[in-house]
């Protein structure tokens, strides 16, 4: 269970995406990573490890070996930091009758009716006046308490609630947050108590990125804790297992790297997500800084291997329709490996026989995995990457129920089957 409380240590800090970058960042540093500036000249040593903060939401962390060879070889693992939920607008304050409303908008795909009545909370990140116009400075705020919540309309008032009534992410998702007693503040009574959470003054306040995120703790469920449920799984599950296998796994001849990409929930076209060319630049800076050509990275980039991370669609025992009719995995069959002929997950089968050997070398628990044919499943960031950095991919994940509901389902033990798969391939 040792696993299970590290993941949920995780999940209950990664309450943004620059929240979860920064429990990352600490976790690397404590094991002896050194911080590297993005944009600064780098004096690398073999035998060392390091980590770069992307533009706050995303991270690179690499482990260069000790004896490195002429043309060293490049394994990467990667997840993403970001998962589906409400953000909140700019000058969100809205008033009805004496209730203090937030206007906010959806970030990627949620399951909308699972974010009502429940304890919510919000964090992101305050942009104010710094030192200088081109540098603001950035303070990073957590409300880190039950602050909002979207109440729901009663059956009274809506008979149809049981039957799919659609619900208006405008109308119907916005979170009360306050009674109006002051009117006074009916302009500005959020943007008060952002300035009051960030320490500084409204009127320094530049901007800000602030998520709405569930305060609720993860929990064992079934007659023999064999499930685990918790907000966010999707995908600190596996930023979990890539920071585990970059500290854990002994790196010799090459360079191995984990990427946590921010925006995959809402399709990585930024320049902290994965369908930017900044892995790439910060894996040749990573080359050259050591004395290699160009055509060496190239060469080490070629010939590398990207295990994408991201969860899986487990059989859902109310709606096995739902679900292929024979590449199927239950929660507690461990690691899922996703195949799919559109290539919306990057994986083949030479790359597919490398995963599968490490899974069968080391015992580690795994099922292959495709949608209907005649549904299109989720995508993630591997066609992405390795398309952009021309690797050998394969995409992998736990299986998991709820998938992008406020709170998700999956199988206790595969947590450790998927750190032990991501540990094993930097072994290997």
């Amino acid at each position: 269970m040792n696993t299970i409380k590290e993941l949920e240590a995780l999940i209950a800090a990664s309450v943004s995406p620059y929240h979860c970058i920064m429990a990352s960042s600490k976790q690397l540093k404590d094991a002896g990573f050194k911080e590297l500036p993005l944009s600064a000249s780098w004096k690398l040593k073999k035998g060392e490890s390091y980590y770069i903060n992307v533009f706050d939401s995303s991270l690179i962390a690499f482990t260069v070996g000790e004896n490195l060879t002429d043309t060293p070889s490049l394994r990467l693992a990667a997840a993403h930091t970001d998962w589906p939920c409400l953000k909140v607008k700019p000058s969100p304050e809205l008033t009805s009758l004496d209730y203090g409303k937030l206007n906010v908008e959806v970030y990627g795909g949620p399951l909308l009716n699972t974010w009502f009545d429940r304890p919510l909370s919000m964090a992101g990140k305050v942009s104010v006046m710094g030192k200088s116009v081109m540098e603001p400075k950035t303070i990073f705020v957590d409300f880190a308490r039950p602050i909002i919540t979207v109440p729901s309309l009663a059956i009274h008032m809506n008979k149809g609630a049981n039957e799919g009534v659609p619900i208006n992410a405008q109308v119907d998702m916005l979170p009360i947050i306050t009674l109006i007693k002051d009117k006074l503040n009916q302009k500005d009574f959020f943007l008060h108590a952002l300035a009051k959470e960030a320490g500084v003054s409204k009127e320094d306040i530049l901007d800000y990125e602030i998520y709405v995120y569930s305060r609720e703790a993860g929990d064992l469920l079934g007659l023999h804790d064999e499930f685990f449920s918790a907000p966010r799984l999707d995908n600190i599950t596996s930023v979990h297992a890539c920071l585990n296998a970059i500290i854990e796994a002994p790196c010799k001849e090459g360079i191995h790297a984990i990427a946590l990409y921010d925006n995959e929930e809402i399709g990585s076209s930024t320049k902290q997500g994965a369908a930017s060319a900044m892995t790439e630049h910060v894996l040749e800076k990573i080359y050259l800084s050591l004395g290699y050509t160009r055509e060496t990275f190239l060469n080490g980039l070629l010939s590398g291997f990207l295990l994408s991370m991201d969860v899986a669609h487990a059989f859902h025992p109310n709606h096995g329709e739902k679900c292929d009719i024979k590449n199927q995995i239950v929660m507690g069959d461990g690691v899922a490996i996703k195949l799919a002929a559109s290539q919306s997950y990057a994986t083949d089968a030479s790359s597919t026989g490398v995963i599968e050997g490490i899974c069968r070398a080391n015992d580690i628990p795994y099922k292959k995995f495709s949608n209907r044919s005649d549904m299109r499943g989720g995508s993630t960031l591997g066609s992405i990457s390795s398309a952009l950095l021309t690797m050998r991919t394969v995409d992998v994940g736990v299986p998991m129920l709820a998938m992008h509901s406020a709170r998700e389902l999956m199988g206790t033990h595969d947590q450790a089957a998927l750190v032990k798969l991501a540990t094993e391939f930097f072994k290997a």
